[in-house]
């Protein structure tokens, strides 16, 4: 479908074969399975020191992306409209670097699940959370082997922002002194449903003036993206649309303090780090 593999990734890590990404995909999805069964009957783990540690080091991966994906799109002139896959010499070298560590950040990310399972976070772990982790792992495998660089250095660019934003957000839930500044957790997921609209709006205004870059890849993106759209929506609606303000408000006890329209009431915030009423 998507013809011959890009000779320029060839010997990069994990890059020659399918196998260990669809190996490390199956142990992902085993984990989750395995660690459940063994977690049931034993107390949650806190994992605060590692979840602090773990939300830096992404958040500063994912800022270390945004800039070198600008850097390196600035250099090679980029067009954002379209943009082919070989015009830009060393520019497109330079872009396909990034966006393997984007490949590679999506393993890295696995851990977000083990960290729900290891503190019994079971409610967390749903049908869009581990779709989410294991296909943008298999998919990124496939973008990196064929369309390493021109028009796919959009959306991790944007990816790579919105990241900076969340893992900022769970790593400073893990203090509870910070959860009383933590009523921003909605506005993340507009900002990712944004994300994915911009996207795919992107990919198909190369379709609308194409440039040489492969049609059946732009087609499966925006497919990809839109079952994210419909996931993330239905996510939204179903956490901050389904009661509102007013019965919450109206059902709130006398006396109970009252913010943005929401009583202020236990959440989780990821990670599986839990979001404790602040007195």
């Amino acid at each position: 479908m998507f013809g011959p593999r890009d000779p320029r990734v060839r010997g990069w890590f994990l890059l020659d074969s399918y196998l260990p990404t669809f190996i490390l995909t199956v142990i992902y999805l085993l984990s989750i399975w395995l660690g459940n069964k063994y977690m049931k009957n034993r107390p949650a783990l806190s994992l605060r020191g590692i979840l602090t540690f773990y939300n830096l080091g992404i958040t500063l991966l994912s800022a270390y992306m945004l800039v070198e994906l600008i850097l390196s799109s600035w250099e090679g002139g980029y067009n954002l409209q379209c943009q082919n896959l070989d015009s830009a010499g060393e520019g497109d070298i330079r872009v396909a670097k990034v966006l393997w560590w984007y490949y590679f950040s999506k393993l890295v990310e696995f851990l977000d699940t083990i960290f729900f399972v290891l503190r019994k976070k079971t409610s967390q772990i749903t049908f869009l959370h581990v779709y989410h982790h294991a296909s943008m792992f298999n998919i990124w495998w496939c973008v990196l082997n064929w369309i390493p660089c021109g028009q796919s250095f959009f959306g991790p660019t944007l990816n790579s922002f919105i990241h900076i934003l969340m893992y900022s957000y769970y790593g400073l839930s893990v203090f509870p002194s910070m959860h009383k500044y933590l009523w921003w957790k909605k506005y993340l997921t507009q900002a990712q449903l944004v994300q994915f609209v911009l996207t795919i709006t992107h990919t198909l205004s190369a379709v609308v003036k194409p440039c040489g870059f492969p049609f059946g890849c732009l087609i499966f993106q925006s497919s990809y993206m839109m079952t994210l759209v419909i996931l993330f929506l239905n996510f939204y609606v179903q956490t901050y649309r389904r009661k509102p303000a007013k019965k919450e408000m109206q059902e709130q006890p006398a006396g109970k303090e009252v913010k943005n329209g929401l009583p202020k009431a236990p959440f989780i915030a990821a990670n599986g780090v839990t979001n404790k009423k602040v007195q």
